[in-house]
């Protein structure tokens, strides 16, 4: 079960979000077209190619342009992915006024990104904000047509592949929670059976689409995971509560924008400039790239940031990548350790191409993998490889004198990164070096065999006590929860590096 969950995980890894949700989208779009050929959907193919041509052709024009008056490169993985969005969301037609509300949404949607921004961020997820200003005007009106029974046999399984790469299961389990049991409720009154209410929940809304594809964006979503559950909660309380107020009624993209405006003020609102100081290398496959942030950063030890490399011939993964931060909250200079062993994705080579004084965007900070408030609570902190990144910040915070052991698990010690760090910590060091070698004499050796439960039982005898928290590779990853759980311990965090 591991084995296949780890290979899972590592496949899934190839791809961005970006591009796993592109692919997804437009996997639906084609099946939305066999489906109406086979007459399960009655829209008519050549509306439906139009409609989709037209949703993707306006925004990704109107896209291109806002980006050159505005100076930016565009990013056209995101305006393909709202074009797709917007077809999902109007009702294909070829009447005059269908068409140019279609249209108007898809203009509307790329100048939100930069209309409705602040600070390089967008606030609101720009296909709800098309959709619902369009609304406003008259000219046409959000249908969710993706809310059709038919689509369920595909909609289901990619929907459930965006949320578990994206790491947003539970968030969207809760929103399903809240948002079926108010519609359920309300049905239920009307005289329907339970499983009659059930079924047009899920299978004649659009709570699926909704939370696969719109709620779970990471730009427009807080940064922390209970933030996000409460948001998934309210949110999922204003989908499905019936209410008008003159001209606006409830809807799923007004339900939307609502969170979106939480979401933007619980966590780093607008994106952040970061001019580029300088390299080094942390170990022969390992980089650490400085930066310095043109204002504040607000993050917490162990979190991650976004980082938007825009370079030519991508290597198709998209060009923003999420980074560990390495250095501690408060400091000068923004830190990320990078692995960088070849071959080299071209995001990476685009870091090394970055030269002193260069700017990049940082355009969201999050991740739950930080230590407990209560510095007194002792910590077991597992590395493996790379996974030590995220340990830097936390054993360099203000906070950090707290009962801490570190277990670092290396090819060699010339792999071992950060060994100044550790060693000022102050937190007893365990290394685990595969090639037998001897660390660094401050770290306890733990010889080269296999970390299993027993091993670690016996490494760390109280691990029972410890709140563990694991960092690698996906492979690493499952293997070490295993074993922590196997030797004793009670709470274990992880944070797996999909590779980029």
């Amino acid at each position: 079960m591991i084995a296949a969950k780890s290979r899972v995980d590592t496949w899934l890894g190839r791809f961005t979000m970006y591009r796993l949700i592109l692919w997804v989208l437009g996997i639906l779009a084609a099946y939305s077209m066999v489906l109406n050929l086979l007459g399960w959907l009655t829209f008519g193919l050549p509306e439906m190619v139009v409609h989709l041509v037209l949703c993707l052709g306006v925004t990704y024009a109107s896209n291109s342009l806002l980006a050159r008056i505005f100076g930016v490169k565009p990013h056209t993985e995101s305006s393909l992915i709202t074009g797709l969005l917007l077809y999902f969301l109007f009702w294909p037609a070829f009447g005059v006024m269908d068409m140019a509300g279609v249209a108007l949404a898809c203009v509307l949607a790329s100048v939100s990104k930069y209309a409705l921004a602040f600070r390089g961020r967008h606030i609101f997820n720009p296909a709800a904000a098309g959709a619902f200003i369009t609304g406003l005007t008259g000219l046409n009106i959000a249908t969710w047509w993706a809310a059709t029974p038919s689509m369920l046999w595909l909609l289901v399984p990619g929907v459930v592949l965006v949320l578990y790469r994206t790491r947003k299961m539970l968030m969207a389990a809760v929103f399903l929670a809240v948002a079926t049991s108010v519609i359920t409720v309300e049905l239920l009154s009307r005289d329907m059976t339970v499983g009659q209410a059930l079924w047009q929940s899920l299978a004649q809304r659009p709570l699926l689409f909704f939370v696969g594809f719109m709620l779970s964006e990471p730009l427009t979503l807080p940064p922390r995971r209970w933030q996000q559950l409460v948001l998934a909660a309210v949110v999922g309380v204003v989908f499905a509560v019936p209410y008008n107020f003159g001209f606006i009624a409830n809807s799923p993209e007004l339900a939307l924008l609502l969170g979106n405006l939480i979401a933007f003020f619980l966590g780093q609102r607008g994106g952040v400039q970061l001019t580029f100081k300088g390299s080094r290398p942390l170990t022969p496959a390992s980089t650490e790239f400085s930066f310095e942030p043109r204002r504040p950063v607000r993050f917490a030890a162990g979190q991650y940031m976004e980082l938007n490399l825009p370079h030519a011939g991508s290597d198709g993964k998209g060009r923003r990548r999420v980074f560990s931060i390495t250095s501690p909250p408060g400091a000068e200079e923004v830190t990320f350790g990078v692995g960088t062993a070849e071959p080299l994705s071209t995001a990476k080579k685009a870091l090394f191409a970055l030269r002193p004084g260069d700017t990049v965007a940082a355009t969201a900070v999050g991740g739950d993998f930080v230590l407990p408030n209560d510095a007194g609570k002792p910590v077991l902190l597992i590395a493996a490889g790379i996974g030590i990144t995220p340990f830097l910040s936390q054993l360099a915070a203000k906070d950090a004198d707290r009962d801490a052991v570190v277990l670092y698990l290396a090819k060699s010690r010339d792999e071992l990164a950060g060994v100044e760090q550790l060693e000022a910590s102050g937190a007893t060091v365990i290394a685990r070096l595969a090639d037998g070698s001897a660390p660094p004499q401050f770290m306890l050796d733990a010889g080269d065999s296999r970390i299993d439960a027993p091993r670690l039982k016996e490494l760390v005898p109280d691990i029972g006590n410890r709140e563990v928290f694991v960092s690698g590779s996906p492979a690493s990853v499952d293997a070490l929860r295993a074993a922590a759980r196997g030797a004793g311990a009670r709470r274990v965090h992880v944070d797996s590096f999909a590779g980029y």
